[in-house]
């Protein structure tokens, strides 16, 4: 993955290696939906970067989704390590406009902070 000023790109790295393991191949199968990501440093939707997180495959890349994706989320950068790290609920970052979604509700319900892996540190 190319240079991201996202403090979201490291977790992503994290989550990238993550999926190369036994651990991270069972939850690729568990989930087995795509999501793209589009994280803005502050603001929605300004000067977004897009990464995808492929758990059918068990990858993850920067770039639109060549296709379409099961689930398209938008948040800010503190806004998604806040819903990955389990410290804002996805359900409430919604209700509350930190959060846009696009696509499948079934996948978005399993776009949980558990599918995250838990960094050493951020």
């Amino acid at each position: 993955m190319e240079e991201s000023k996202l403090k979201a790109a490291r977790l992503l790295l994290q989550m990238r290696d993550h999926l190369a393991t036994d651990a991270g191949k069972e939850l690729a199968e568990k989930v087995g939906f795509v999501y793209q990501l589009n994280i803005s440093p502050k603001k929605l939707g300004v000067d977004e970067e897009i990464f995808v997180v492929d758990l059918k495959k068990g990858a993850v890349s920067k770039g639109p989704y060549e296709g379409k994706p099961d689930a398209t989320f938008t948040f800010t950068d503190d806004d998604f390590l806040a819903i990955s790290s389990g410290k804002l609920n996805p359900q409430m970052a919604f209700i509350r406009g930190k959060l846009k979604i696009k696509g499948s509700i079934s996948a978005a319900q399993k776009f949980t902070p558990d599918i995250f892996p838990k960094p050493s540190k951020l």
